[in-house]
């Protein structure tokens, strides 16, 4: 694997911040709109910064869990340095889904240490919301994007979490001219036995892939990640990962039980440095 080249606060150009009525105000734009799909009206959060647009567009694909505040911040987090970035609610066919259990700590208690009942509430919409349904999905997200909105024409960005993450796989295969640079992050299921497996999309993905793992991860073994790794060498896609120690899946997401600050922190220098080359938030 080649040594990761790093972006990540280096370079990066301040955001435009201003004082108004004796207050600061860090000018990012926000808001809930709806998506048309050929299945209806898809509820997305959007974040981006006020001025110096238009801006390469980003796209968080959720988790098991569903669309909530945690993943509003992570798209924050990449809106503020330079991108369009987009929080679709892709069980949005089965209504307003939303799950959050918390400890006492008000941390998000992961799966495997619900109760039966409450962990197959989880992972029922889930086993709902297909591939397929995603890709369609995103087609429409890309033909939005296109329509009026500070987007750059050019390469789509995507980071996806846990079944997210076998859903970027899914989009990139599906769109490699337009999914450029894109992030899996404790993804499940990128190698099995279904027939829309990702895996069997290596052949069509182009730009680059990160995919970052735990250690101990029953949803990606490391038997899985060296058989991803060994299917994507002869592909035309960089691609790079990490595979982080002592981390248990879901370690990237900051609410939750077991967080993994450390993993975490150098996903997001991976990917920010893979955006920078591939689709660079601002150009002199």
């Amino acid at each position: 694997m080649r040594a990761p080249q790093c972006y990540h606060g280096r370079g990066a150009p301040c955001l435009d911040v201003r004082v108004v009525g004796g207050l600061v105000s860090d000018a990012m734009q926000e808001r809930f709109l709806h998506i048309e799909t050929p299945a209806g009206r898809m509820e997305t959060f959007v974040t981006h910064p006020e001025q110096d647009g238009p801006f390469p567009p980003v796209i968080i694909y959720m988790d098991i869990w569903g669309v909530r505040d945690e993943l509003f911040e992570i798209a924050r987090r990449v809106g503020t340095v330079g991108y369009y970035c987009m929080v679709p609610d892709f069980y949005y066919r089965q209504g307003r889904v939303r799950h959050e259990f918390r400890d006492a700590q008000n941390r998000m208690i992961s799966l495997h240490a619900l109760d039966e009942e409450r962990r197959q509430r989880v992972v029922a919409p889930g086993r709902r919301l297909s591939n397929q349904m995603v890709v369609d999905d995103t087609g429409a997200i890309l033909e939005f994007v296109a329509r009026g909105e500070p987007v750059r024409p050019g390469g789509v960005g995507a980071i996806g979490y846990c079944m997210g993450g076998r859903h970027v796989l899914c989009v990139a295969g599906h769109f490699p001219e337009r999914v450029t640079a894109s992030a899996s992050l404790h993804g499940t299921s990128l190698v099995s036995d279904a027939t829309d497996s990702p895996h069997r999309l290596a052949g069509k993905l182009r730009g680059e892939l990160y995919c970052g793992f735990a250690e101990m991860d029953p949803y990606a073994p490391l038997s899985m990640v060296k058989e991803l790794e060994e299917l994507l060498r002869p592909c035309p896609v960089d691609y790079r990962y990490a595979v982080h120690p002592g981390a248990q899946h879901g370690y990237a997401l900051p609410n939750r039980d077991i967080f993994d600050a450390r993993g975490a922190a150098r996903d997001w220098e991976q990917i920010f440095a893979m955006f920078h080359r591939r689709i660079p938030a601002y150009r002199s």
